[in-house]
C-alpha cells in the first residue's frame, strides 16, 4: 500500500507526497476579487502538500457567490494570481485553481445581477447575500434566469475563457467545481434541473454539462491541467440527485475518456460508489475524506484508509486552517493545531496567515 509521503505523478507534474490541500473558501480577496499579498502567503505557507488546489474562484462576474472572492474574468485578476503562484513555485510547491460557478447560489446583492440556473427553481434554504459565513447576511434566495440551450454554450465558455486565464496567470492547472451545490452540480440534480431539453431530463441529459464543459476546458488548456471535483449524494445547498450510483457511474464513464488529470471526490455518499468510481476511473483519483456536516475534520487515518481503498491521492481541508506544515505533522506524529472558527471567512491576516509550523 502507498503511503501519504510517497510521490507520485500526476498529468505533467511529479508530487513530492500524496497530500492535497483542498479547496476552502477564505474570503481575503478584495472587493473587486483580486488576490493579496497575504493570499500568497498564505498559499505559499502550504506548498509542501503534494498539490494545492485553491479557493473557489469565480470564471465570471455573475458566477460569484459571495462578496470577497477572488475571480479570474480580468486582466487585473489575472495579474493578482501571479504574485500567488510565483510565491507557491518559489517555495517548491504545485498549485490548480478551482473554477467555482455559484449558478443559483447567488445574489444580486453581490453581483448586481440575477443568478443564472438550470431551471427557475431557486435554493430552498438562506443564501449569503453578504460575506459567506455571515448569518447577519443570509437573505431569501432569489429565483434564477433559466438558462436557454444556447445560453448554456455561453456558460461552458466562460470555464473555459478562466481556464485559460489561470495558465496565464501561473496555475499549473484548473479544478472544475462540480460539487457542493453549484452550477455543474446544479445540472447533475434530480431536483435543481428541470430541464426538457437535451440538458435535463434523463441521466445523459443531466451530466452532460459537466461533460461539455471538461472536454472544452481539456481542449482548451490540456486535459493533463484539468481535474474535476464531485461530492455525490451532497446535499448542500438544497440538491437533490435521487439515483446517485447510478448518475455517478454514467458521469465517471463518460469523463473518463476525456485524458483529465484528476477525479476528485468528496465521500458524501456510501464507500462502494467511490470504489465503483475509482474502477472505472483510468487516472489519478483523490478522496476527500471529510465532509462540512461532520464534527470533526480528517485526519492521517482517514488518509490511510482511502490509500488503502485504492486512492492515489488524499485531499484535506479543515486541517490545513490551522497547520500549514500538514505534511511533516503527520510525517512527525504532531498534535495538529485547532482553527479559530471566528476567523475562517472573516478578517484580516489574523487567523489566516497567522498560524505557525510546529516546533519539535
Amino acid at each position: 500500500m502507498p503511503s501519504l509521503f510517497d510521490p507520485f505523478h500526476l498529468g505533467g507534474l511529479s508530487l513530492p507526497n500524496r497530500v492535497v490541500m483542498a479547496p476552502m473558501t477564505r474570503s481575503r480577496a478584495t472587493a473587486d476579487g483580486l488576490a493579496t499579498e497575504s493570499v500568497a502567503t498564505y498559499y505559499a505557507q502550504r506548498a509542501t502538500a503534494g498539490l494545492l488546489i485553491s479557493e473557489g474562484i469565480q470564471p465570471s462576474a455573475r458566477s460569484q457567490s459571495t462578496v470577497n472572492t477572488p475571480g479570474l474574468h480580468t486582466p487585473e485578476q489575472v495579474a493578482a494570481w501571479k504574485q500567488v503562484t510565483d510565491a507557491v513555485h518559489v517555495n517548491g510547491g504545485r498549485i490548480f485553481a478551482q473554477l467555482m460557478h455559484s449558478g443559483r447560489v447567488s445574489h444580486p446583492n453581490v453581483t448586481g445581477t440575477v443568478p443564472v440556473a438550470p431551471s427557475t427553481l431557486g435554493v430552498g434554504t438562506p443564501i449569503f447575500a453578504t460575506r459567506f459565513g455571515d448569518p447577519a447576511g443570509m437573505q431569501p434566495a432569489p429565483e434564477p434566469h433559466e438558462l436557454t440551450t444556447s445560453e448554456v454554450a455561453d456558460e461552458i465558455a466562460v470555464f473555459v475563457d478562466a481556464a485559460r486565464n489561470a495558465v496565464e496567470a501561473g496555475f499549473d492547472g484548473v479544478e472544475l467545481h462540480g460539487a457542493n451545490g453549484y452550477l455543474i452540480h446544479q445540472f447533475l440534480s434530480s431536483n435543481a434541473n428541470r430541464r426538457t431539453d437535451a440538458y435535463g431530463g434523463s441521466i445523459n441529459g443531466r451530466i452532460r454539462f459537466a461533460v461539455e464543459t471538461a472536454e472544452a476546458t481539456a481542449q482548451a488548456i490540456g486535459a493533463d491541467k484539468v481535474g474535476i471535483r464531485l461530492s455525490p449524494g451532497s446535499q448542500l445547498w438544497d440538491i437533490e440527485e435521487n439515483d446517485v450510483p447510478d448518475l455517478y457511474t454514467a458521469l465517471t464513464s463518460a469523463l473518463a475518456p476525456l485524458g483529465l488529470a484528476y477525479l476528485h471526490t468528496v465521500a458524501t455518499t456510501e464507500a462502494d460508489v467511490l470504489l465503483a468510481m475509482r474502477k472505472l476511473w483510468p487516472s489519478a483519483f483523490i478522496v476527500n475524506p471529510s465532509t462540512v456536516v461532520n464534527p470533526q475534520p480528517s485526519g492521517k487515518p482517514e488518509g490511510e484508509y482511502w490509500l488503502a481503498q485504492g486512492a492515489d491521492l488524499v485531499s484535506f481541508g479543515r486541517n490545513y486552517l490551522a497547520n500549514p506544515d500538514l505534511v511533516e505533522r503527520f510525517r512527525a506524529e504532531a498534535p495538529l493545531a485547532q482553527a479559530d472558527a471566528d476567523t475562517i471567512y472573516h478578517g484580516g491576516d489574523q487567523g489566516y496567515i497567522t498560524y505557525s509550523n510546529h516546533q519539535p
